[in-house]
Protein backbone atom coordinates (compact mmCIF):
# COMPACT_ATOMS: atom_id res chain seq x y z
CA UNK A 1 0.00 0.00 0.00
CA UNK A 2 1.31 3.64 -0.96
CA UNK A 3 0.68 6.61 1.10
CA UNK A 4 1.00 10.00 -0.44
CA UNK A 5 0.92 13.12 1.07
CA UNK A 6 0.80 16.59 -0.63
CA UNK A 7 1.81 19.84 0.83
CA UNK A 8 2.26 23.19 -0.44
CA UNK A 9 -1.00 24.35 -1.30
CA UNK A 10 -2.43 27.81 -0.96
CA UNK A 11 -3.16 31.23 -2.16
CA UNK A 12 -1.12 33.22 -4.70
CA UNK A 13 -2.26 35.75 -7.07
CA UNK A 14 -1.85 35.73 -10.94
CA UNK A 15 1.46 35.35 -11.94
CA UNK A 16 2.65 34.19 -9.11
CA UNK A 17 4.56 30.62 -8.13
CA UNK A 18 3.84 27.92 -5.89
CA UNK A 19 5.54 24.65 -5.42
CA UNK A 20 3.80 21.31 -4.50
CA UNK A 21 5.48 18.63 -2.44
CA UNK A 22 4.53 14.61 -2.50
CA UNK A 23 5.62 12.82 -0.06
CA UNK A 24 5.23 8.99 -0.13
CA UNK A 25 5.35 6.28 2.83
CA UNK A 26 6.30 3.62 0.44
CA UNK A 27 10.30 2.23 0.96
CA UNK A 28 10.26 1.28 -3.40
CA UNK A 29 9.27 4.31 -4.24
CA UNK A 30 11.67 4.85 -7.30
CA UNK A 31 9.56 1.54 -8.38
CA UNK A 32 6.38 4.24 -8.81
CA UNK A 33 5.36 6.78 -11.93
CA UNK A 34 4.52 9.88 -9.94
CA UNK A 35 2.40 12.53 -11.06
CA UNK A 36 -0.15 15.26 -10.43
CA UNK A 37 -3.88 15.61 -11.12
CA UNK A 38 -5.96 18.77 -11.03
CA UNK A 39 -9.85 19.23 -10.00
CA UNK A 40 -12.02 21.71 -10.04
CA UNK A 41 -15.56 21.40 -8.55
CA UNK A 42 -17.99 19.73 -10.94
CA UNK A 43 -15.16 18.86 -13.51
CA UNK A 44 -13.55 15.79 -14.45
CA UNK A 45 -9.96 15.30 -13.09
CA UNK A 46 -7.37 16.33 -15.08
CA UNK A 47 -3.65 14.97 -16.20
CA UNK A 48 -1.06 17.65 -15.04
CA UNK A 49 2.85 15.90 -15.30
CA UNK A 50 4.32 12.63 -14.34
CA UNK A 51 7.72 11.48 -13.98
CA UNK A 52 8.75 8.25 -14.65
CA UNK A 53 10.69 5.74 -12.63
CA UNK A 54 13.91 6.94 -14.59
CA UNK A 55 13.19 10.52 -14.34
CA UNK A 56 11.59 11.23 -18.18
CA UNK A 57 8.82 14.25 -17.46
CA UNK A 58 5.63 14.83 -19.02
CA UNK A 59 2.98 17.64 -18.92
CA UNK A 60 -0.28 18.30 -20.24
CA UNK A 61 -0.57 21.57 -22.49
CA UNK A 62 -1.99 23.54 -19.62
CA UNK A 63 1.79 22.69 -17.75
CA UNK A 64 4.38 22.79 -20.41
CA UNK A 65 6.64 25.67 -19.78
CA UNK A 66 5.09 26.56 -16.67
CA UNK A 67 5.13 23.99 -14.81
CA UNK A 68 8.26 21.52 -13.63
CA UNK A 69 7.84 18.22 -11.98
CA UNK A 70 10.98 16.74 -10.06
CA UNK A 71 11.28 13.83 -8.02
CA UNK A 72 14.49 12.73 -5.24
CA UNK A 73 14.34 8.95 -4.82
CA UNK A 74 16.30 9.40 -1.43
CA UNK A 75 14.03 11.20 -0.11
CA UNK A 76 10.82 9.68 -1.85
CA UNK A 77 9.21 12.92 -2.36
CA UNK A 78 7.98 14.37 -6.03
CA UNK A 79 7.58 18.36 -6.24
CA UNK A 80 5.56 20.44 -9.15
CA UNK A 81 7.18 23.82 -9.18
CA UNK A 82 4.37 26.29 -10.80
CA UNK A 83 5.52 29.24 -12.22
CA UNK A 84 3.40 32.27 -14.12
CA UNK A 85 -0.01 31.11 -12.56
CA UNK A 86 -3.33 31.96 -14.04
CA UNK A 87 -7.19 32.04 -12.30
CA UNK A 88 -7.27 28.83 -14.38
CA UNK A 89 -5.07 27.05 -12.47
CA UNK A 90 -7.20 26.72 -9.42
CA UNK A 91 -8.07 23.37 -8.24
CA UNK A 92 -7.35 20.65 -5.92
CA UNK A 93 -3.72 19.16 -6.58
CA UNK A 94 -3.46 15.52 -6.47
CA UNK A 95 -0.30 13.35 -6.17
CA UNK A 96 -0.68 10.18 -7.97
CA UNK A 97 1.61 7.22 -8.45
CA UNK A 98 1.35 4.10 -10.51
CA UNK A 99 3.74 1.33 -12.02
CA UNK A 100 3.14 2.32 -15.59
CA UNK A 101 5.42 5.31 -16.58
CA UNK A 102 3.41 7.19 -18.97
CA UNK A 103 -0.22 7.02 -17.60
CA UNK A 104 -1.95 10.42 -18.33
CA UNK A 105 -6.00 9.10 -17.56
CA UNK A 106 -7.20 9.03 -13.81
CA UNK A 107 -8.16 5.19 -13.88
CA UNK A 108 -4.57 3.91 -14.67
CA UNK A 109 -3.62 5.42 -11.39
CA UNK A 110 -3.74 3.25 -8.31
CA UNK A 111 -2.62 5.44 -6.02
CA UNK A 112 -3.97 8.79 -4.62
CA UNK A 113 -3.20 11.66 -2.03
CA UNK A 114 -6.07 13.50 -0.54
CA UNK A 115 -5.11 16.34 -2.66
CA UNK A 116 -3.92 20.28 -2.22
CA UNK A 117 -5.70 23.11 -2.73
CA UNK A 118 -4.34 25.57 -4.85
CA UNK A 119 -6.30 29.27 -5.41
CA UNK A 120 -4.96 31.66 -8.07
CA UNK A 121 -6.33 35.51 -7.39
CA UNK A 122 -6.98 37.50 -10.24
Amino acid sequence: QVQLVESGGGLVQAGGSLELSCTASVRTFSSYAVGWFRQDPGAEREFVAVISQAGGTNYADCAKGRFTITRDNAKRTVSLKMNSLKPEDTAVYYCVASFDPWAVVAHNYDYWGQGTQVTVSS
